[in-house]
């Protein structure tokens, strides 16, 4: 198993079970040739031994050189007790025509139980050990009963009181037990089979995309094996009469579904330069299961209206089926494709171009690319990391999954001789990439330099803007300091100079000039001390010292208190929140501006302002129920202004009439902030 990334594989096991499933079923077959026995619809089951042992010993085998996962074993169980039942009943055969061989009775009756633990372990345990995954709770008591059916199940073949089965059982009490138990075991193994099937559906609909390949094909190999075994579970509650070739068809039908799937959802990725034959070989065994199926399905439904003598029925079927064979070979073609590549059948192009949708960023776009990749290689992770990215490199984990090891394959994005990024992909732990994803990586190439350098000429452009913003704000910082330290403390010492002057002359103030220059020279005080004030007020809200370290909320309080002593009730619904110096000052130089139109423009007395942070990122809208805005209205330097700030952060602004009001009356500020540019 694969334990802490570390591969562990069984090639001596591999090969022999390969070696011996071989054996058996090639000397099957030639003792079936050999012998020639009529035939009679019961053969039906060795014919399904035969290939039980001879497909499973193959899937065995490429399972265990490559994973030896405990499905592995349980396949390789199911192949060695297939290929063993086949045998001895072709030995049976030979023994038949030729009486004087050795054939000692109990070594050919092994055909009758040596197939069940394996053969019932695909029904019962197996599909709750798939996808390669730790198991859960579940999963485990699952496990659990269907190894104690087993047991049972064997126990009653092996005691079968016909003199030839491995244990003779004479005791009464055991015998009594036994025939309680023995009519049961097929209503439990498909009632066992069928949860088995269930528990496979429900993880193929709750895992992650990049499990589920494979689980609806197993799921159709279980329900078809429970099939199979119905007319026996009826027995003991409803009896009923079933054609013999009823179950060992559905069998062999199953056959087609269950390898293959089992052989994809345990090696994923580790199919390594199989994938053309896995492809081939189950795209001839299902065209081969359907052609025959149908042919014989065919021919019986018409035979029951056609006389048995006559050769039509075959005659329409074989045209049926001629005419169908090749749009039925493109369908299965597709599925099967799905089956062994899961996302990767389909253009992978198309798979990026519906994760691009999603993005509307440089860097969301290279992530959705990466993604995408992923997921159609069945990869633990891509990423694409920009030249000059202070980042760097970083190997992610695979969420839900074992994290990513070893090194992974890097492509370089290079746009003629000037590096532009590079492309990594990680296996999955104890997995390596074939040759298939490392052409396919080399195919994308220029598909992802090209988005690549759109990254890059927007992250520069990003960091462009960010840069005016911040000079703009020092500019404005610069200015702040000019008017609050230097044209304010100016005002006011004229103003002092303007009272000195003013008591100077109070002494002479019974004369009528006097007493008029004594009214200016006040009046002059007063004006003076009114645009000090001002002029404080304006470097106030060029830059805020409340927003120095990113603090919205404190500035908006004092913008609302401001507003309260002028007249407007401004109400601030916003919870804390930390942006960058730049973002807070761009986003708070909006607001302020928005309020200020409030309030020279939209006659009312009150407004809002909405500061809502989402998953998505950060909403600032500013309302009112005043006049609202006129067509005929320009636009003005505080509209200008708003919109130079939305872009120097890369945000949205959008200004126009409050639609949640029923008249629509009213004006509304909205700026979104996307969460990648904060």
């Amino acid at each position: 198993m694969t334990v802490a990334g570390v591969d562990r594989r069984a090639p001596v096991a591999a090969w022999a079970v390969l070696a011996i499933t071989t054996l058996l079923s090639v000397g099957s077959v030639v003792c079936w040739w050999v012998a020639a026995p009529p035939w009679d619809p019961w053969m039906l089951y060795t014919l399904v031994d035969l290939m039980v042992g001879a497909i499973y010993g193959v899937v065995a085998w490429l399972t265990l050189l490559r994973r030896a996962h405990l499905a592995a074993w349980i396949m390789a169980a199911a192949g060695l007790g297939g290929a063993s039942a086949a045998a001895a009943a072709c030995w049976w055969m030979v023994v038949g025509r030729w009486p004087d061989l050795w054939g000692p009775g109990q070594v050919l009756a092994s055909t009758y139980w040596i197939w069940v633990p394996g053969f019932y372990a695909l029904i019962v345990v197996l599909p709750w050990l798939l996808p390669v995954r730790p198991a859960d709770r579940t999963a485990r008591i699952a496990v659990g009963i269907g190894t104690a059916f087993i047991v049972v199940a064997q126990a009653c073949v092996l005691t079968l009181p016909d003199g030839l089965h491995a244990i003779p059982l004479t005791d009464p009490t055991l015998l009594g037990v036994r025939a309680v138990v023995e009519p049961w075991l097929e209503p439990v193994l498909v009632l066992l089979g069928c949860a088995a099937a269930v528990g496979v559906l429900r993880r193929r609909r709750t895992l992650p995309p990049q499990q589920r390949h494979g689980l609806g094909w197993l799921a159709v190999g279980t329900l078809l094996l429970c099939a199979a075994f119905l007319p026996l579970a009826l027995n003991p509650l409803l009896p009923v009469t079933v054609p013999v070739p009823f179950s060992p068809l559905l069998m062999l039908v199953a056959q087609a579904f269950f390898p293959a799937s089992v052989l994809v959802v345990v090696l994923r990725q580790r199919l390594w330069g199989l994938e053309l034959t896995v492809r081939r070989t189950l795209v001839w065994a299902l065209m081969t299961g359907l052609v025959i199926a149908s042919y014989t399905l065919g021919v019986l439904l018409l035979k029951t209206v056609v006389p048995t003598s006559s050769v039509v029925p075959e005659v329409v079927v074989t045209a049926l089926l001629a005419a169908a064979f090749q749009p039925l070979r493109q369908w299965v073609q597709r599925r099967v494709d799905l089956l062994v590549h899961g996302d990767g059948g389909r253009p992978l192009i198309r798979l990026v171009g519906d994760r691009l949708r999603a993005a509307d960023r440089g860097t969301q776009m290279l992530d959705a690319v990466a993604d995408g990749i992923a997921d159609s290689l069945r990869l633990a992770a891509a990423t694409i990391t920009l030249t000059g990215d202070p980042a760097g490199p970083q190997r992610p984990a695979a969420a839900g999954q074992v994290a990513p090891a070893g090194p992974p394959l890097t492509v370089r994005l290079v746009n003629g001789d000037r590096p532009v990024g590079v492309l990594r992909a990680w296996p999955r732990a104890g997995e390596r990439l074939d040759g298939r994803a490392s052409s396919v990586l080399a195919d994308l190439a220029p598909v992802v330099t090209a988005l690549a350098e759109l990254a890059v000429a927007q992250r520069d452009l990003e960091w462009s803007r960010l840069r005016l913003a911040r000079g703009r704000d020092e500019e404005r910082r610069k200015l702040r300091r000019d008017l609050h330290d230097d044209l304010g403390p100016a005002l006011s010492g004229v103003a002092l100079a303007l009272a000195a002057g003013r008591n100077m002359l109070r002494a002479h103030r019974h004369l009528p000039e006097i007493a008029a220059a004594d009214n200016l020279l006040d009046q002059l005080v007063q004006e003076m001390d009114r645009q000090a004030v001002g002029v404080r007020e304006i470097a106030r809200d060029l830059l805020p010292p409340l927003l120095d370290d990113g603090a919205l909320l404190p500035a908006l309080d004092r913008l609302r208190e401001r507003y309260a002593a002028a007249g407007l009730t401004v109400r601030v619904r916003a919870a804390p929140v930390s942006l960058p110096e730049p973002v807070a000052t761009a986003v708070y130089g909006i607001v302020a501006e928005a309020v200020r139109n409030v309030h020279r423009h939209a006659d009312v007395d009150r407004c809002t302002i909405e500061v809502t942070s989402g998953p998505d990122g950060l909403e600032v809208c500013v309302t009112d129920q005043g006049v609202g805005i006129g067509a005929e209205v320009t636009v003005g330097v505080g509209t200008r202004s708003m919109r130079e700030r939305a872009e120097g952060i890369g945000a949205d602004l959008t200004i126009g009439p409050d639609r949640a009001t029923e008249l629509r009356t009213g004006t509304r500020v909205r700026l979104f902030l996307p969460i990648g540019a904060r």
